[in-house]
């Protein structure tokens, strides 16, 4: 009777096991088409065992109670999971730096259905024109309504590089934000699993699979490395910092440039505010690349190809190589706008030298046949002297013998692009009442007094009497020499695209070259991009094949846990027609 009683024991059991994977196996299907969810599968273990006589000298004598479900496993492989996050977030590095060539390249192929070569182009045939008869004011109202077009197509394109600029500084702004919902979930999860798990029972299912999910998209937005705890956390570290531990989740702030508004990710526990030091999430001192295993996560990459201030032709002029490659190439904006408006500058200075020539003061006297004591104490109109300011041998001014000049034969002539901040010359005298235009250098540190797209215009003495424009000599002939240097310039190997780059080439060449140099970027972005999906998506497959969930594959285990659950009702049943049977025989 007892070994009967434990059969029935056997056979609940068996019910038991086999309904509890019944639910696991629906709770399965239920969830076939669940975003992030985690097929869970049944591990089957022995119930104890009744020992009879352990003094047996062969074998114990046992009676076993049946089966149990041993444990509820995630059918996870960490080491796919690491690669996959790994891949995610490089593939996601090179998409975001694809996206900014991919614009910088509409800007400069396209602007309002007409390119923006059109415009250097059409100045360039207006010069053409001008030289046939510098002195027909037809052909220098050309010059003066192709150079205010030219200007505003530069200025349209290199305001769009800004404007995207911007649109990336948003985009950073919701990736930390982003960053910091997911740190914050993570940790809640961490509490919420440990929570669950602490009486060894139990095993958080859903909150681990919406915990992984979490880490999975993390990953896509910043490098991290992460591992599990005896109690079931995750820790996470992003770029070598703990960012998710026990404690707490350590947020990113945002520190904001007062100059742009430009955002930098930085850690607050680890920086001085106060003292104004900070902390960056990112170090750009290491070459970004494979081999340095930091090409990862689109956050570094929208912060590269923004970069941390709006460029010019002075972060690209008469720089070398090495620096340049580690501050103005790093980026994809920065380059093309100071690319851009080294073509630009290049160009308006080109020209405003031929109207308006310098030579060195020491030059100049020699040419003219004079004896200067250098350096030169100067004065103003009514004598007075002009303090901090003197003449050396090396100073530029007017080459005012050499000069045209325009209808009103007036010197200084004017100059076709002026700067917002300073005229292009000071009138001094000398001791002896000799005048000098001494030129007006670009400043580094001020926009408004460089030859740039921020501060440029078109002559408006020019706009209004177009006659004013250089085209005579001073004994009143027509300067055609200056008609024929000006269109011999465009054809002149000027410029250099950028330190990488040594070849000089002409105005033409550069507006090529600089489109093609961005095309052959987005080239190399863009198949790096396509060949890490492909490869994100082959690591996802193997991992979907260990973590989806098949259908097919789960009516097969629900078939076989209903046959099991039948077997052991049938079971049950022979076990209560044995027992009917003896009690009744007994009871005979």
């Amino acid at each position: 009777m007892a070994n009967s009683f434990g059969s029935l024991h056997i056979g609940v059991a068996g019910l038991q096991s086999s309904q509890n994977a019944l639910n696991i196996t629906s709770n399965n299907l239920a969830n076939v088409d669940t975003t992030g969810y985690v097929r869970q599968r049944v591990i089957y273990a022995d119930r104890d065992y009744l020992n009879f006589n352990t003094t047996a000298s062969i074998s114990y004598q046992q009676s076993g109670l049946g089966v149990k479900i041993g444990d509820v496993i995630h059918t996870r492989d960490i080491f796919l999971d690491r690669s996959y996050r790994t891949e995610s977030g490089r593939q996601a590095f090179y998409a975001a730096t694809y996206e900014a060539t991919q614009e910088v390249e509409t800007l400069y192929q396209e602007l309002e259905g007409q390119a923006f070569q059109d415009a250097v182009e059409d100045f360039w045939t207006a010069f053409q024109e001008f030289a046939k008869a510098p002195d027909d004011s037809i052909y220098q109202n050309l010059v003066v309504q192709k150079a205010q077009l030219f200007l505003s197509r530069g200025n349209a394109v290199y305001s769009g590089l800004q404007s995207y600029q911007y649109n990336i500084n948003t985009q950073i702004s919701d990736d930390i934000d982003r960053i910091n919902e997911l740190g914050k979930t993570i940790y809640d999860l961490n509490l919420e699993i440990m929570k669950v798990e602490s009486g060894g029972v139990e095993t958080a299912m859903t909150l681990r699979d919406e915990r992984d999910l979490a880490l999975d998209e993390l990953a896509s937005y910043v490098e991290i490395t992460y591992h599990e705890t005896t109690d079931g956390q995750v820790k996470v570290e992003l770029e070598g910092v703990p960012f998710v531990d026990e404690a707490r989740c350590y947020e990113m702030g945002k520190k904001y440039d007062k100059v742009n508004g430009f955002i930098t990710a930085y850690w607050p526990h680890l920086s001085d505010t106060d003292r104004d030091n900070y902390t960056n999430v990112f170090d750009f001192n290491t070459d970004i690349s494979k081999d340095n295993k930091n090409d990862m996560g689109e956050l570094k990459a929208l912060i590269l190809a923004r970069g941390d201030y709006l460029a010019n032709y002075t972060n690209i002029e008469g720089m070398d190589a090495d620096t340049y490659n580690d501050t103005t190439g790093m980026s994809v904006m920065l380059s093309a706008e100071a690319q851009l408006d080294q073509m630009i500058h290049g160009i308006v200075t080109a020209i405003n030298d031929l109207y308006c020539p310098n030579v060195t003061a020491g030059e100049y006297a020699s040419a003219n046949g004079n004896t200067l004591t250098f350096p030169l104490t100067v004065y103003d109109e009514y004598g007075n002297e002009l303090t901090g300011m003197t003449i050396n041998a090396n100073t530029k001014i007017l080459d005012a013998a050499n000069c045209a000049v325009g209808s009103d034969g007036e010197l200084p002539p004017r100059e076709l692009f002026t700067r917002s901040g300073t005229e292009r010359y000071t009138k001094v005298y000398d001791a002896n009442g000799n005048e000098y235009y001494v030129y007006n250098e670009e400043d580094p540190n001020d926009t408004t007094k460089q030859y740039t797209l921020q501060s440029l215009s078109v002559n408006e003495e020019l706009v209004s009497l177009e006659t004013l424009m250089p085209h005579l000599m001073q004994n009143g002939n027509v300067d055609i020499p200056l008609g024929e240097a000006l269109v011999a310039i465009w054809d002149k190997e000027l410029l250099t695209l950028d330190p990488n780059d040594t070849s000089k080439c002409t105005f033409k060449e550069y507006y090529q070259n600089m489109t093609d140099g961005i095309a052959t970027k987005g080239n190399v972005y863009s198949s790096t991009s396509e060949a890490l999906t492909a490869t994100v998506l082959s690591v996802d497959n193997q991992r979907q094949q260990t973590i989806g969930v098949s259908s097919d594959e789960e009516l097969t285990y629900m078939i076989k846990y209903q046959n099991a659950y039948n077997a052991s009702s049938r079971y049950i049943n022979v076990i209560s027609e044995m027992l009917e049977h003896i009690i009744s025989t007994l009871g005979v």
